[in-house]
């Protein structure tokens, strides 16, 4: 008989075996009958933790690694000393988030992603399933080419990042799960173009968040301030004098999804494909610099290798964005084909129609995908979906089906909702018969995955 979990709380250390990983970030270990989950360690480790989530009826504990006392052959020197859990609980206070596997070698961290991803397939979806999850390089080549991957150091790939403000107006960033703000003077996940800002030196007072878009192509960045209720336009004003001249800037309310400009463009120009794409602001763009390359590649691998994608075939993009996947569709079934275009944010599906003007076979349509799917009922040869984090639901899969597609090519940033959604596909005589896996997202628990569905025979 186990015995009863002892009565914990936040801020207690403990020392615990470090168990499999999981998704999310995060090991699983126990703790005489309770479950732990606990970041920044490595399965087989023996470590100290600290509990940053706990209470006496709660069904898990979380807690953050503030001591190795085995390591793991895998554990490296974390690159970035704002988000190693140990040097930050050293100094009384908890990581920043974004870099949660930044203490694992890479190699490592994407054989733990491979087997989340396998994980989740099984449980979700019953399927067995262990692909490995591919490095990519600045070109948008998978490993599986022979490709490098990101210099060999996983840095420097995000052309987007986020950033909240202190209380004395200083670039921060939150602690994982946390109202925490850390300050923060470097960002080596970012490309050079966002570090190259400093807006760690800038005054921010009146401003709650600065989110930044640095185009892979060197064009012109984009940096967006979202103020506090009540900032003045002088305050404004203020801020802006200290950015550089070269650099795009907007004001930005995310409550309203308004956008204003301060100077030069409220949007940014993406290069991809061979196509050029004006995405607003805060819209949708793939974040990894290689991203676009690599997820356009091995959807259009998928799609012509089972000659779904011709001259004169009917297709559709759903959750489309600025039109990433739209426009090489349109290249692929020409002017005697057509595809449809379907986006639900209202600014990001006008980015779509500026970019795909010149394509006559194409329709864009705004609106949320289950209701132009049950407006405009038609067949298709094929579909491309990229639904957001929470995937495309039941509702949308059985849609799907019933437009009776020869196949479709599936686009996931999140293995739980993709392994639920081939789980649905499944039931409703659908089989999963190719899968890809992208680290997208080095250093982060996070990846990529590309499927090809079909009808089962």
């Amino acid at each position: 008989m186990n015995p009863e979990p002892q009565t914990s709380s936040a801020g207690e250390e403990l020392v615990v075996d470090v168990g499999p990983v999981a998704h999310g970030g995060h090991c699983v270990a126990r703790h005489e009958g309770r479950v732990v989950f606990v970041r920044h360690g490595i399965p087989g480790e023996k470590v100290r933790v600290r509990l940053t989530d706990a209470g006496e009826t709660a069904k898990f504990w979380r807690a953050d690694v503030v001591e190795v006392l085995e390591a793991s052959p895998d554990r490296v020197p974390h690159f970035w000393r704002v988000a190693d859990s140990l040097a930050a609980w050293q100094r009384g206070r908890p990581p920043v988030g974004g870099a949660e596997l930044g203490h694992i070698a890479l190699a490592r961290q994407r054989s733990l992603k491979s087997e989340v991803l396998a994980e989740q397939l099984k449980r979700l979806a019953g399927v067995g399933l262990s692909p490995a999850v591919e490095a990519v390089d600045g070109a948008g080549n998978g490993a599986g080419n022979g490709a490098a991957s990101d210099g060999g150091d996983g840095l420097a790939w995000r052309t987007r990042a986020s950033f909240a403000v202190t209380a004395g107006g200083k670039l921060g960033m939150h602690a994982h799960r946390s109202d925490h703000i850390v300050p923060v003077r470097e960002m080596p996940l970012a490309v050079a173009a966002i570090n190259d800002l400093h807006l760690w030196d800038v005054d921010l007072q009146g401003i709650e968040r600065v989110e930044v878009a640095a185009p892979a192509n060197g064009s012109r960045p984009l940096v967006l301030l979202a103020p506090a209720p009540g900032t003045s336009v002088k305050r404004l004003n203020s801020v802006l004098a200290q950015l550089p001249a070269d650099v795009s800037v907007a004001s930005y309310d995310p409550l309203k999804d308004e956008t204003l400009q301060l100077r030069g463009r409220t949007w940014v120009q993406e290069t991809a494909v061979g196509h050029e794409y004006r995405v607003t602001g805060a819209g949708f763009w793939q974040i990894h610099r290689a991203a676009p390359e690599t997820l356009v590649g091995a959807v259009a691998e998928f799609l012509h290798d089972g000659g779904f994608l011709e001259p004169g075939a009917a297709v559709a993009d759903l959750y489309a964005g600025a039109g990433l996947f739209t426009a090489p569709l349109a290249d692929a079934v020409g002017v005697t084909g057509s595809v449809l275009s379907v986006e639900g944010a209202p600014g990001t599906s006008r980015d779509a129609r500026k970019n795909l003007h010149g394509a006559p076979q194409v329709e864009i349509v705004q609106g949320r995908v289950e209701r132009i799917l049950r407006q405009r009922p038609r067949s298709f040869d094929a579909l491309v979906l990229d639904p957001p984090r929470a995937g495309a639901g039941k509702a949308v899969v059985n849609q799907l089906m019933a437009s009776s597609p020869r196949a479709i090519a599936y686009v996931s940033c999140d293995p739980a909702s993709f392994a639920r959604d081939i789980g649905y596909f499944q039931q409703g005589g659908w089989e999963l018969v190719r899968l890809r896996a992208f680290d997208l997202y080095p250093h982060t628990h996070h990846l990529e995955t590309v499927a090809l569905l079909t009808p089962r025979s």
